[in-house]
């Protein structure tokens, strides 16, 4: 692996890591407004290190080793930068186990967004979509059906990550449902909890929300040491806007369409990969970049726009 895409591939996931958790940031300063000034220090020095190596480093590790237990802790860890034929040898065989589980999580992701969530209409066909959202579940059981009949042809564990995939998808969107509801209580002032239970809710929040970008960085990199790299500066900088530049970012509208655009793009690379279709290690970086960069561009676009309107 060259310097380029070592850097390609750092930035992109620090990019993709910092738009897909804008909404955890938005969360998090919400409910940090709510609490003491002691507090709010503990969340920005304690709480990056939770933050970065507790769940971006852990989790990562986590899912290698679970697909290749033969190597071993330390060899998941160090598995890109091996030179032991049979640590490199193991990752790349289950590979097509991690990609095909990961993709299935984010067009799922993606599918939910388009159907059932409220947004700011950022391309033509989206108000059709999110008019249609009945039909997310029944969209997202052919896809998954579909999946899951190619991947039986091939490998029936391929067919079992597929499945892993979706009950992650599930498993997490629960836990967001149940987190929009706790934040409202919060911030109406009825849930009653101290300084520390918040914080312990931040934290357990931004676990659910960590694993859009941890799953999503299999699309970049098998590299468990450069997901950590990547995702740990992302979500630094999603700390520091949290409580310096929240409200600014708010004002960029069509960020969050650039996220869940670039994790359709990612999801079908990730699938693409898993069933045998090999994708440079550039591309994702580089498509994260260009889709982020429009709608951030088309943002600031809208942002000057209703300043124009309304200074007259």
């Amino acid at each position: 692996m060259t310097l380029f895409s070592i850097v390609t591939i750092v930035l992109g996931l620090c990019l993709f890591e910092t738009v897909s958790s804008i909404d955890n940031a938005v969360v998090n300063a919400e409910v940090l407004s709510t609490v003491g000034e002691k507090a709010r220090k503990w969340f920005l020095t304690w709480g990056v290190f939770i933050a970065v190596f507790a769940l971006r480093g852990f989790l990562p590790w986590l899912i290698v080793w679970m697909a290749n237990p033969e190597i071993g802790i330390i060899g998941s860890l160090t598995a890109a930068f091996s030179n032991d034929p049979h640590v490199m040898e193991a990752v790349e065989s289950s590979s097509p186990l991690l990609l095909l589980g990961g993709g299935v999580f984010m067009i799922l992701l993606f599918f939910h967004w388009l159907f059932v969530e409220p947004k700011k209409f950022g391309l033509p066909g989206e108000k059709f979509f999110s008019r249609q959202g009945a039909w997310f579940f029944a969209v997202a059981s052919v896809f998954l059906a579909q999946v899951i009949w190619f991947a039986l042809k091939i490998d029936p564990l391929m067919a079992f990550a597929a499945t892993i995939g979706s009950t992650a998808f599930f498993i997490t969107h629960g836990f967001k449902q149940h987190a929009e509801q706790a934040e409202k209580n919060l911030k109406s002032g009825r849930s009653g909890l101290s300084d520390i239970s918040k914080l312990l809710y931040l934290e357990v929040l931004d676990a659910s929300f960590s694993i859009d970008g941890v799953v999503g960085a299999f699309a970049f990199t098998l590299s468990v040491p450069l997901i950590i790299l990547g995702n740990g500066l992302g979500a630094i900088i999603v700390r520091q806007l949290t409580i310096k530049g929240v409200d600014k970012i708010k004002k960029y509208a069509y960020l969050k369409n650039g996220a869940m655009y670039s994790i359709l793009f990612l999801g079908t690379t990730m699938l693409l990969d898993g069933f045998g279709l090999k994708i440079p290690n550039f591309v994702s970086p580089i498509i994260t970049f260009i889709v982020v960069g429009y709608f951030f561009v088309k943002s600031k676009r809208s942002l000057r726009a209703g300043h124009q309107a309304s200074a007259y």
